[in-house]
């Protein structure tokens, strides 16, 4: 893919969807640019993973959450995050997006057979942001790369990850009962349930960090989503 331009950016190809490298300008600015570039060529841009090249600009998490929002509402994922400031690079990894850049290999030098015992249980995956109206139902695990925004629905009949901001609807655990788990990189749900129980969140202002929900011996618990320490 040619490299192509606008006043404040340089848009290329890479493995990972398309880069963004941003120009001179406020924050607001390049925004703009980069909003009105996508509502311009919306065809090309619709369903892409965009990775921005912020250089050293600090960028907070109300701006690059707002941002992400922006674009899923033009059909466009935020990929991820490329700075050289420690700030950008924790926000960005916070929200959980890339703070690198694959490079490729050729096929044969990437692809080589690997036999594995780890049993694996099956899921349905849904690569895209849920708007409201659209309903995902399954009797296994649901795992969802995107947002679950308001008025969207999610029934799973075991556990559901959303990996991006929940603030629709779940029930999990539809066949698991109690034993299911609900996990979200910004958890603020309008309702959920787990194994038929209705659960009542606590005020989540201010929590934009990863957490899992989950039932144990009766009780809610809200604990962080991450993985274990080795």
């Amino acid at each position: 893919m040619s490299d192509s331009s606008d006043a404040t950016l340089q848009i290329k190809g890479v493995s990972d969807g398309l880069m963004v490298s941003l120009g001179e300008g406020t924050w607001s600015e390049v925004m703009e640019s980069l909003l009105a570039t996508i509502d311009t060529r919306n065809q090309f841009f619709k369903g892409a993973k965009l990775t921005l090249d912020v250089h050293h600009r600090i960028i907070y998490s109300a701006d690059l959450g707002l941002l992400r929002d922006k674009l899923a509402d033009r059909d466009v994922i935020l990929w991820g995050v490329l700075s050289t400031s420690l700030v950008t690079e924790q926000t960005a990894r916070m929200l959980g997006l890339a703070t690198r850049i694959h490079s490729s290999r050729p096929m044969e030098q990437t692809v080589k057979p690997v036999e594995s015992s780890l049993a694996g249980e099956e899921a349905v995956f849904v690569h895209r942001t849920l708007r409201s109206g659209i309903q995902v139902a399954s009797k296994n695990h649901v795992v969802v790369v995107g947002d679950v925004n308001p008025g969207a629905e999610i029934l799973a009949g075991g556990n559901v990850v959303v990996w991006g901001k929940l603030r629709g609807s779940v029930e999990a655990g539809l066949e698991t009962g109690e034993q299911a788990s609900i996990c979200a990189l910004e958890l603020a749900p309008m309702k959920i349930w787990i194994g038929g129980q209705v659960i009542n969140l606590p005020s989540r202002r201010g929590i934009i960090h990863p957490e899992m929900v989950s039932i144990k011996d009766g009780q809610l618990i809200i604990e962080p989503w991450k993985t274990k320490e080795k």
